[in-house]
């Protein structure tokens, strides 16, 4: 007797490009650190994508001759690649999200010009105040992590 194998239904991923970041949150350059955000689960889970260049701002004072992304900034791009996800779609659409805190927070690798930084989220808990745990990784190596907590409010005319 063999074994049926039933095939497995493929996970909707929904893709926001640069237009769709844009439109969701009001991050610019050089203020702007994702470049992509894949939706794994609605509300629960996303990933999202910088690429580094030596171009950015930031690796020209941040060390000139050792260039480094701060670590401030990568906890910034984990909390847009968040807000990317939550405020695109659903009951959050058209609101703004703020940091309330910052927990656990630590820095386990530099992120270098010509890395791939990667923002693993999943929130945590979800309403007009939400929390939800990040992790950035370059090569597959874990490079930060935090617990950040967030406000959802509305966009003051």
């Amino acid at each position: 007797m063999t074994a049926e194998i039933s095939p497995v239904a493929p996970i909707a991923v929904r893709t926001l490009d640069s237009k769709a970041i844009r439109k969701a949150i009001p991050h610019r350059y050089p203020f702007l650190l994702v470049d992509k955000v894949e939706v794994i689960e609605e509300d629960k889970k996303a990933v999202g994508t910088k690429c580094l260049t030596i171009n950015e701002e930031f690796f020209q004072g941040h060390f000139p001759d050792h260039p480094v992304m701060p670590g401030v900034l990568i906890i910034e791009a984990l909390a847009q690649t968040a807000c990317v996800m939550l405020l695109s779609k659903g009951s959050f659409e058209g609101k703004l999200a703020l940091f309330m805190g910052i927990e656990e927070a630590k820095f386990r690798a530099p992120v270098l010009p010509g890395s791939v930084l990667k923002m693993h989220i999943e929130i945590l808990r979800l309403g007009r105040a939400g929390k939800f745990k990040g992790e950035a990784y370059v090569d597959g190596k874990l490079a930060a992590e935090g617990l950040m907590t967030f406000a959802v409010v509305d966009k003051q005319p």
